[in-house]
């Protein structure tokens, strides 16, 4: 296994598909190679950032904190692991069968190096789960990123028509689907909880058409890539290192190494008072999983008298301001609404917000992002939404917003 080999084919896969799906079509392999030196430590990220949020941070709803114990943490994530490499097989299966179907020729090995390579997106994507409330968003996006590089792979590896890649696409990608959801029932029905998504499907997606400039996630990337790929052809190993260090920290931290804000910074935005409620809890930590670093300072809210709480967290995502950027730049939108309430993320003033109302229960949550790097959530019992809304807009948020460039390191 060469763990160099790997992070550069990652690379390749994700920054220049057009030209490296001919030189993975082209390439000699045996599914076993595949397998050890790609798919086991690839398939392995959902697995581990699964068991860091059910069984280590937790999933938390209306200021209540929900975890798994570790037995059913490290179950769910063996079974997890092993149900999505056996999910990798039987996609290269099914794209191997419909081949024909759609002009192309059967290859059990280039289906699977195709399923492989393929769904290196969303794999990785998974990380975003770390993230508040914007991790389903991420996942989102990751496999919408996976779909695009099968596309482009499908008339290379499996040598369909250009023009019936989109059918081939959707065909397999709807076989996919159903395997996935078989897949995280089953893992659910171990943990307790969703472990390889949160939330439920979002009942509607659109993406909006987004101006794109140099310091966007997307323009950094693309510049990140410009430099890999001139390094790349000038054969220079230190420039092909460094282009190497600059795309890694486009994807993750947006460009810039981020030192995460000390708890202390993080409590003068924490207010004695909220909405008339005095402050009877208050935390801030610092911690750091998978190399990526947060903060977070989190306070409760009570009446003695009314029984009414609300819980208020302040979290600085750190080095992984670069996947919040990628949420907002892709767009992606989600609304859900029942008889009970509704549930929808959508971008304001350039700001991602969330919200969540109950009706029964009359309460809910309400955030905001600021600065692609904090994210500021209030939850509750409310008589509506608007309260939680103005209990948000209440905190010193144009404060907190000045520090977005505290404790980056420009690459």
């Amino acid at each position: 296994m060469d763990i160099n080999k790997i992070i550069e084919r990652v690379k390749n896969v994700l920054t220049t598909p057009k030209t490296e799906w001919p030189v993975i079509a082209a390439e000699p392999a045996t599914a076993s190679g595949l397998y050890k030196n790609y798919i086991v430590i690839l398939a392995a990220i959902p697995a581990i950032v699964g068991f860091i949020k059910s069984s280590l941070i937790g999933h938390s709803i209306l200021g209540i904190t929900v975890r798994s114990s570790i037995g059913s943490g490290l179950a769910g994530a063996v079974v997890g692991y092993a149900l999505s490499l056996a999910l990798i097989y039987v996609m290269a299966l099914i794209i191997e069968a419909l081949a024909p179907t759609f002009g192309g020729e059967k290859n059990r090995l280039q289906a699977l190096k195709t399923a492989a390579y393929a769904w290196t997106a969303s794999w990785l994507a998974n990380v975003g789960l770390l993230i508040p409330w914007l991790g389903a968003l991420i996942v989102l996006v990751g496999i919408g990123y996976s779909i695009y590089l099968l596309y482009l792979a499908l008339p290379v590896t499996m040598k369909s028509p250009p023009e019936k890649a989109a059918g081939y696409t959707a065909l397999s990608m709807l076989c996919a689907i159903v395997l996935g959801w078989i897949m995280t029932v089953a893992v659910a029905g171990i943990t307790g909880t969703g472990m390889l998504m949160t939330g439920g499907a979002p009942h509607s997606t659109t993406s909006s058409n987004t101006t794109i400039d140099k310091d966007s996630w997307l323009g950094k990337m693309e510049e990140a890539s410009k430099k890999m790929e001139a390094a790349q052809k000038s054969g220079d190993t230190a420039a092909q290192q460094k282009a190497a260090s600059e795309m890694m920290g486009a994807a993750l931290g947006g460009g810039d190494k981020v030192e995460a804000l000390a708890p202390d910074q993080l409590k003068p935005f924490v207010p004695e008072t909220l909405a008339g409620l005095k402050r009877t809890s208050v935390s801030a930590e610092r911690n750091g999983a998978m190399g990526m670093q947060t903060s977070e300072a989190r306070a409760t809210y009570s009446d003695d008298g009314s029984g009414r709480s609300l819980h208020l967290s302040i979290t600085d995502m750190g080095s992984m301001k670069g996947l919040v950027g990628l949420a907002g730049w892709a767009g992606v939108e989600n609304s859900k609404e029942t008889s009970d309430g509704y549930e929808k993320t959508y971008k304001q003033s350039g700001r991602l917000v969330h919200e969540q109302w109950d009706k029964p229960t009359k309460s809910g949550e309400f955030g905001i992002v600021l600065g692609e790097r904090f994210s500021v959530k209030v939850s509750g019992d409310a008589n509506s939404i608007d309260e939680l809304k103005t209990a948000v807009t209440s905190l010193d948020l144009a404060g907190l917003e000045a520090l977005k460039n505290q404790g980056v390191k420009k690459n």
